[in-house]
């Protein structure tokens, strides 16, 4: 099985899910490092559609600026595109599988899709 995780080396979570698919070795695994190769709108927006969330509950509040920009409040495109501008912006981990999508938080997410 083929997994790709959307990764910040520097959170907790991500890390612990990169773990859960590193000692699986069935899974052939991309890592992307978002802040360094951040994905396109297009792309956010497929991922959040196939993993049932709005770009909106992908957002990442916590050490972020979003709320004081009105980014929970705003559109999905507006999101999207403050995403791709400021990947930090992201909630992270996402990971895809051809079972689906999961933002992983909790870690045990990534299970529902491998």
């Amino acid at each position: 099985m083929k997994a790709t995780i959307w990764h910040n080396p520097k959170c907790g979570t991500s890390r612990k899910t990169l773990a859960i698919l590193e000692n699986l070795s069935a899974v052939e695994l991309t890592v992307v490092e978002y802040l360094k190769e951040p994905p396109s709108a297009g792309k956010l927006e497929q991922l959040y559609r196939d993993a049932g969330i709005a770009p909106q509950e992908g957002l990442r509040l916590r050490g972020t600026d979003a709320e004081e920009r009105g980014l929970p409040e705003a559109d999905a495109a507006t999101v999207l595109e403050a995403m791709v501008a400021d990947p930090i912006l992201i909630e992270r981990p996402l990971v895809e599988t051809e079972k689906g999508v999961r933002l992983c938080r909790p870690q045990d997410r990534v299970l529902e899709i491998l």
